[in-house]
C-alpha cells in the first residue's frame, strides 16, 4: 500500500536514516521501536508527508488516506468538543460539493458518446455510492461511543476545548483521527496520557476496527496487543520482523547470536586458511594446493553481525537518608475546586522503603494528591510529612519546563552546586549525553531526551521519598527497564503515577486506586489489582457494545446523573438483560440486524480474502515447482505467506467479535 524506497536522512551531516526499503501492507500493524533520538517520530512526519527526506521516497496510491497523530498539537479554542469533533467528517461535505460540481457539468454537456462524459458519469457513480455508505453510518452515535471510550463524560461534550488540558486536547484529536476511519493511521505515543480502561479501550479499537497502523509507544503491553509485525531502527538501519514486540526480542537475540556464531566459525576458517597459504606459500611441491586455497579464500562470503546499540544509560539513585518510619500519613484529605469534589476522605498510611502506585482514570485526582504532599495546593484534612522526609519530585511536565535555548551541560551546570559540578560530564555521560551531544541546544532534543536530561536534575540531591509523576513518558523501552530497576534498588519510599502496567509490574506491592471521588487501597501489584477490579466491577466498559447500551451505561464510580446527545435515561445491568428483543423499539431492533450484518460481512471478506491469498500462494509454488526461480519470486512467496497469516488472524478476530455481538445482543 506504502512503498518506502532508499530513503536517507541526514541532520547537520549526521546520518540518521541510511538507504532504508520496506512496504506498508494493508491490516499491517506496525510498532516502530528504537532508541529515543532513533528518528522515529522523524519516520512518521516523512510518511505522512510533513517532512522529506534526504533521498528516496514514499509511493503512497493516490486514493490512500492517511491520518497522523503527532505528540504535540493544537486545537481552536472557539469551538466546542462535539464540533470540534465533527471536523472528522467535514470530507463528505467535500465530497458531497464535488458530486454537486459533476452533475452541473453532466446537465451541461451534450457529448454523450465521449470519453469524458463516461469519466464523470463513472466518478458520480462512485461519489454516490461512497456518500450513501457513509451517510448509512449513525454518525452521532459513533462520535459518543468514541469520545466515552477514551474517557470523556457526556457532560463534557458542550464544554469549550480551550477547558482542556494538553493530554485531554490529545484525546481530541485521537477522536477525530480514528472517526475518520484513514487508511493507514501513524500514532506517536497515543498512550502519554491515556488511563489504563482507555488504553485497552484503544487496544481493541485497532485490534478490531482499525486498517494499516504503524504507532511509535513505550508501552509494552500495548504494543504487545496490538501489533502483528515489529520495525526496529538502529544505527541508521532498519530490522523488519513479522511479529510483536515480546517475540521480536527474542527472535533478535537468536539472529545475532547465530550471527556471532557464524562468524567465528567463519573467522576460524579464514585464520586456518591464511596460516596455510603462509606456511607453504614458498614451496613449490605445493604451489597447487596454495592457489586452490587463495581462490577459495577470495570467493568467501564474509559474514557480518547486525549493527548493535549498545549506548546504555548507567541511573542509580543515590542512597536514600533514613527517614521516619511513616513517611506520610493522610488522613480524610480532600480536595475540591468550587462545586467539584475532586476526592475526599482519602486516609492511608506509607511506610518507609514502601513503593506504591497511584492509578485511575485521568482527572480523578492522582497528581493532585501530589501536588498536596508537595504542598503546592490547599487541602482540607491533615497530611502529615514524616521525620527527616526528603522529597525527590518529578512532574509529568517536567520535561516541557526545560529551556530549550539552552545546552544539556548549561541545563545542569545551571542547578548543579558544590562539588557536584565537577563531575557534570561524567553524569552526562551514564545519561548517554557524552561528547558532542552535551552540547546540543535543548530545542532539538527527542521527548525520550528532554525526560532523561529532566531526571538528570532529580538525582543531584540524595532524597528518601522519590514521587515520580508519569515518568516513563517518552522512554525508549530499554530506558524504562533501567529506570524500573533503579527504583527496585533504591532503598527509600517511593510513590509512581502511572498507566504503564508493564512498567508497574513487579515493581510496586501496593496499588491505590483512584475513582468517584475515593481513594481506595488495594494490596499487591498492578496486575493483581486489575484481576480484583474485573470481578469486583458491577459493570465493565463494554469496548464493542451497541450506541443504545453505551448510551445507558454508567460506572460505578459516576454518580452524577448521565445525559447524551439524545438525552436517553439510563438503565441497570439487570434490566438491560432482562429486556427481550420483542420489547425493543422498531429503531433498536433495526440497529442490532445492522451491527450483526457489518460483523457477519466482516467475516465474509476474511473468508474472501484467505481464499484469494492461497490462491496466489498455490500459483507461486507451481510457478517455483515449475522451474521457475528469478530473483524475486521467493521474497513474494514470503510476503504473500505473511499476508495468509494477516488475513487468518483477522479472520479469527472477526468471528470473536460476531460471536461475542451476538452473545450480547441476543
Amino acid at each position: 500500500m506504502i512503498s518506502i524506497q532508499n530513503l536517507s536522512v541526514e541532520f547537520s551531516a549526521k546520518s540518521l536514516f541510511n538507504n532504508i526499503n520496506y512496504v506498508i501492507n494493508r491490516r499491517d500493524r506496525i510498532a516502530l521501536v528504537g532508541k529515543n533520538g532513533a528518528g522515529k517520530s522523524t519516520m512518521l512526519k516523512i510518511i505522512a508527508g510533513l517532512q522529506s527526506p534526504t533521498s528516496g521516497n514514499v509511493s503512497v496510491p493516490a486514493d490512500t488516506t492517511i491520518g497522523y497523530l503527532p505528540q504535540q498539537m493544537k486545537l481552536a479554542d472557539e469551538t466546542t468538543l462535539l464540533q470540534e469533533v465533527r471536523k472528522a467528517f467535514s470530507a463528505l461535505d467535500d465530497m458531497q460539493q464535488r458530486l454537486d460540481k459533476l452533475n452541473i457539468q453532466l446537465a451541461e454537456r451534450s457529448d454523450y458518446e465521449s470519453p469524458e462524459y463516461q469519466r464523470i458519469i463513472d466518478s458520480v457513480a462512485q461519489l454516490s455510492e461512497r456518500l450513501a455508505m457513509e451517510q448509512s453510518e449513525n454518525h452521532e452515535a459513533e462520535m459518543e461511543r468514541t469520545l466515552l471510550g477514551l474517557g470523556f463524560v457526556r457532560e463534557d461534550f458542550n464544554r469549550p476545548t480551550s477547558e482542556f488540558s494538553g493530554g485531554w486536547r490529545m484525546r481530541v484529536e485521537l477522536a477525530k483521527l480514528l472517526l475518520q476511519h484513514p487508511d493507514v493511521l501513524l500514532l506517536d505515543e497515543p498512550t502519554n496520557h491515556l488511563d489504563i480502561e482507555s488504553i485497552q479501550w484503544l487496544e481493541q479499537f485497532l485490534a478490531t476496527k482499525a486498517k494499516a497502523v504503524v504507532l511509535v509507544s513505550h508501552d509494552r503491553a500495548f504494543i504487545d496487543n496490538v501489533t502483528n509485525r515489529t520495525i526496529e531502527i538502529s544505527c541508521g538501519k532498519i530490522y523488519d520482523y513479522a511479529v510483536n514486540y515480546s517475540k521480536f526480542v527474542e527472535l533478535r537475540k537468536e539472529r545475532i547470536e547465530q550471527q556471532t556464531r557464524a562468524y567465528l566459525n567463519q573467522q576460524k576458517e579464514i585464520a586456518d586458511t591464511e596460516a596455510f597459504i603462509e606456511r607453504f606459500r614458498y614451496k613449490a611441491t605445493k604451489a597447487v594446493q596454495v592457489q586452490s586455497r587463495m581462490k577459495q579464500l577470495a570467493k568467501i562470503n564474509r559474514i557480518e553481525i547486525d549493527d548493535v546499540d549498545n549506548s546504555r544509560l548507567n541511573l542509580r539513585f543515590p542512597p536514600a537518608p533514613r527517614s521516619g518510619d511513616y513517611p506520610i500519613i493522610a488522613d480524610n484529605v480532600g480536595k475540591s475546586y468550587g462545586s467539584h469534589q475532586v476526592f475526599d476522605n482519602a486516609t492511608f498510611t506509607i511506610r518507609r522503603g514502601e513503593k506504591v502506585a497511584f492509578v485511575g482514570k485521568n482527572g480523578e485526582g492522582k497528581s493532585t494528591l501530589v501536588k498536596c504532599i508537595m504542598g503546592e495546593i490547599p487541602f482540607t484534612g491533615s497530611l502529615k510529612i514524616g521525620h527527616n522526609v526528603q522529597i525527590g519530585y518529578f512532574a509529568q511536565n517536567q520535561a516541557q519546563l526545560l529551556d530549550g535555548t539552552l545546552t544539556v551541560f548549561d541545563t545542569i551546570d545551571h542547578v548543579a552546586v558544590g562539588d557536584i559540578r565537577t563531575k557534570i560530564r561524567d553524569i552526562l555521560g551514564a545519561f548517554m549525553f557524552g561528547g558532542e551531544e552535551s552540547e546540543k541546544k535543548v530545542s532539538v532534543l527527542s521527548g525520550g531526551e528532554k525526560t532523561r536530561l529532566a531526571m538528570i536534575r532529580l538525582l543531584l540531591q540524595p532524597v528518601n521519598l522519590l514521587i515520580l509523576d508519569e515518568p516513563t513518558n517518552h522512554l525508549d523501552m530499554k530506558t524504562k527497564d533501567i529506570l524500573k530497576q533503579a527504583i527496585k534498588d533504591f532503598d527509600g519510599t517511593v510513590i509512581v503515577v502511572s498507566h504503564d502496567r508493564e512498567f508497574l509490574d513487579g515493581l510496586v506491592e501496593k496499588v491505590y486506586e483512584f475513582g468517584g471521588g475515593k481513594v481506595k487501597e488495594c494490596l499487591g501489584g498492578i496486575y493483581e489489582f486489575l484481576e480484583k477490579k474485573k470481578i469486583s466491577s458491577l459493570r465493565e466498559l463494554e469496548l464493542t457494545q451497541s450506541p443504545t447500551a453505551e448510551k445507558n451505561a454508567i460506572k460505578p464510580t459516576q454518580t452524577e446523573k448521565p445525559h447524551n446527545i439524545q438525552s436517553e435515561t439510563a438503565a441497570t445491568d439487570s434490566q438491560q438483560k432482562a429486556t427481550p428483543a420483542a420489547k425493543l423499539s422498531y429503531a433498536e431492533q433495526r440497529e442490532r440486524e445492522k451491527m450483526l450484518r457489518k460483523a457477519s460481512k466482516k467475516i465474509e471478506e476474511a473468508e474472501k480474502r484467505i481464499a484469494d491469498i492461497e490462491k496466489e500462494i498455490a500459483d507461486i509454488e507451481t510457478r517455483i515447482a515449475n522451474g521457475e526461480t528469478d530473483g524475486d519470486i521467493f521474497n513474494r512467496h514470503s510476503a504473500t505467506t505473511r499476508n495468509l497469516e494477516n488475513a487468518m488472524s483477522l479472520w479469527e478476530l472477526a468471528s470473536m467479535e460476531f460471536d461475542n455481538l451476538k452473545q450480547r445482543l441476543m
